[in-house]
């Protein structure tokens, strides 16, 4: 048993914590779970998967606006909607999205209703769902089908459900109705043994999964659909039907089923509110390899032969598909530097070498220190973190030192360690960009930047040096997937804090009035790519800057303020009488409430649909002139004309 603080961990000899229901349900007894909702997140982080239902059954019953009163977590409204009954979702999706710190606002329909409530037009005065959840199953083809069935008639019957799916998921993309989150259908036995003999029994599954690849075809035609797959949750043993509650209470995927697709859906959520995670810190001794590197040394550390030593390696090519996406990985090990970049650089069987990393840090610090030194050096927020190990104790100290960060206990058996650090899906997103692709080298070369810095005496010094060029323009095409990237996972300098999909991003370049502006920089080092966009809006004499984002890679560069005098200068040149610029807070985003104050702007009130957004505006009387460190080139595009 080891203790941190006030806290046990161990005592059971696991990362999960039996008792955490029993907490949970105590307090709701007590009355008294709405007022200590901030202990909730610590508590389910900490439960066994098994017991996330019955926490979603007591969460869901708590008023939203009253937690609210007490607890910082966003409300995240979400339309179900299905072919059978698909109340059951709920209970499990309120756990999982308050598993990651967010309140969930259920609207279930009616059951069947799926095309009407895809189909129908939203009324103009209608509050939009963050998204929808739209569950299919089974008898979206067999109710179609009449007895006695053969092969041919399922097949006709899944292409004609196919088409008029489709033909609704057009309707409501074209209403713009926002994300819409479908799922493959898994065939259950009990259809394909009441075909006795074994080639039909084959054909029926190839036209199952027809059926499924048109489904997973509707992510590929609409930008704002998501798929999720439910064949991998089957796969491994997820029982895919109750019987009885299929029968009885019409619910025709299982309780079982329903929590993993919850799951899942959360990850869909968590990305679609910028919660995506950026950073994997990894231990290394019994986590990225087994023994002792300081009693092992490193030609003795078991890796590469042997069954466990396969499974290390394994696990490594596990992480190195993750880093070749974009992840950055880093290490936060107790161990001697030298020791660690020698077993990296020379071990035979390792996958990850040095370079694979953006940071070793391999010390004698606590790990919750040296990752908030990772988080410094890489200019990231702790919540962009995942941290991954084998010691309970280590776990458990990060888990209580710095909450943000999500901690993936490994144990003793490596076989396991992919499952476990893939079954949160930390870093899921909506679409992989170049910009992600670059990721680990761009942040790499930050370092040669930090390295550069220290042989200037002031920091303006190092600014003169970088030779800085920041250049403003329309975004490309093959851009606009970066710029709803950019606005989907940036919390900090993010103005007005508005997450967009690709199709709103879009939208907005093609209606008139409406403008994106990409922005890109690179100095000596290379080039850091799209870093930031502007959202601008003409409104008679006044051009508006809805929202302003801007990578935290970038920051103090004086590249937010060139942007902004782009756009004064634009609006000037252009015959516009005032620049207007809205700032709505967040938790996240509070450090750059007072951008606009400083750059010239006044404050002249809220905004009307968002009360808590504050609007400035600046006259263009007297602009700030950009940076002389940087050089600046803006080309604001056809829509009138460049001011390059």
């Amino acid at each position: 048993m080891t203790e941190t603080g006030n806290r046990t961990f161990g005592a059971s000899g696991t990362w999960h914590d039996p008792q955490a229901l029993g907490t949970l349900r105590a307090l709701h007894r007590a009355g008294t779970l709405a007022t200590e909702y901030g202990r909730v997140r610590a508590l389910l982080a900490r439960m066994p998967a098994t017991d996330l239902p019955a926490a979603g059954q007591l969460l869901a019953r708590l008023d939203a606006k009253e937690v609210c009163r007490h607890a910082d977590a966003p409300v995240v409204t979400v339309a179900v909607t299905g072919h059978s009954t698909v109340a059951p979702l709920v209970a499990p999706l309120t756990a999982e999205l308050a598993r990651h710190g967010m309140l969930l606002e259920a609207k279930v329909a009616p059951y069947g209703s799926y095309l009407q409530d895809l189909m129908r037009p939203a009324a103009a005065s209608e509050e939009q769902p963050q998204l929808t959840l739209c569950l299919l199953d089974a008898h979206t083809v067999f109710d179609d089908v009449t007895v006695p069935w053969r092969v041919e008639d399922v097949e006709a019957a899944a292409r004609a459900r196919l088409s008029l799916v489709a033909g609704a998921v057009r309707t409501h993309q074209k209403a713009g109705r926002g994300l819409l989150v479908l799922n493959t259908v898994p065939l259950h036995r009990r259809y394909t043994h009441q075909l006795v003999d074994l080639r039909s029994r084959a054909r029926l599954g190839a036209v199952w999964r027809d059926f499924n690849r048109g489904l997973l075809s509707l992510a590929e035609q609409h930008p704002g659909v998501v798929i999720v797959d439910l064949d991998p949750l089957v796969a491994e043993g997820v029982p895919a039907c109750d019987p009885r509650t299929a029968q009885y209470a019409r619910a025709r995927l299982s309780d079982a089923l329903l929590a993993a697709y919850a799951r899942e859906a959360a990850h869909v959520v968590r990305a679609r509110l910028g919660r995506t995670r950026k950073c994997l810190v990894l231990d290394l001794d019994g986590t990225l390899w087994g023994g002792v590197l300081g009693e092992d040394g490193p030609g003795g550390v078991d890796l590469g032969s042997g069954l466990r030593g396969e499974a290390f390696q394994e696990f490594q090519r596990v992480l190195g598909q993750l880093g070749a996406q974009g992840v950055l990985l880093a290490v936060s090990s107790k161990n001697d530097t030298d020791a660690v970049r020698e077993t990296l650089r020379t071990h035979p069987a390792m996958v990850l070498r040095e370079d694979d990393f953006v940071r070793v840090n391999a010390n004698w610090k606590a790990k919750h220190d040296n990752l908030r030194d990772i988080a410094d050096r890489l200019g990231l927020g702790l919540d962009s973190f995942v941290f991954v190990d084998d010691s309970l104790f280590e776990c458990g100290l990060v888990a209580e030192q710095l909450p943000e960060v999500a901690v993936v206990r490994v144990d003793e058996e490596p076989a396991l360690h992919p499952s476990a650090l893939l079954a949160d899906g930390w870093f899921d997103l909506f679409e992989l960009t170049e910009a992600d692709l670059e990721r680990a080298g761009r942040y790499r070369t930050e370092a040669l930047r930090q390295d550069f810095r220290e042989d200037f005496g002031s920091y303006q010094d190092y600014l003169e040096g970088l030779g800085l060029e920041v250049l403003l323009r329309p975004p490309e095409e093959s851009e606009i997937a970066r710029v709803s990237q950019l606005t989907l996972r940036t919390n900090q300098f993010h103005l007005a804090t508005e997450r967009l999909q690709v199709p709103q991003v879009s939208a907005r370049m093609e209606r008139p009035g409406l403008h994106v502006i990409a922005v890109r920089a690179r100095d000596r080092f290379g080039d850091h790519g799209l870093v930031g966009a502007l959202f601008l809006r003409h409104d008679a004499e006044v051009l508006r800057i809805d929202n302003f984002v801007l990578s935290c890679r970038v920051f103090s560069r004086g590249i937010e303020s060139a942007c902004v005098t782009a756009v004064l200068e634009f609006a000037r040149d252009t015959g516009a009488g005032a620049v207007t610029g809205r700032y709505r807070p967040t938790p996240r985003n509070s450090a750059f409430a007072s951008f606009y104050a400083e750059h010239g702007f006044a404050v002249t009130g809220t905004d009307p649909d968002h009360p808590d957004a504050v609007t400035l505006r600046h006259d263009l009387g007297d602009i700030t002139p950009a940076p002389t460190h940087l050089r600046l080139q803006a080309a604001f595009g056809p829509f009138d004309g460049d001011s390059a």
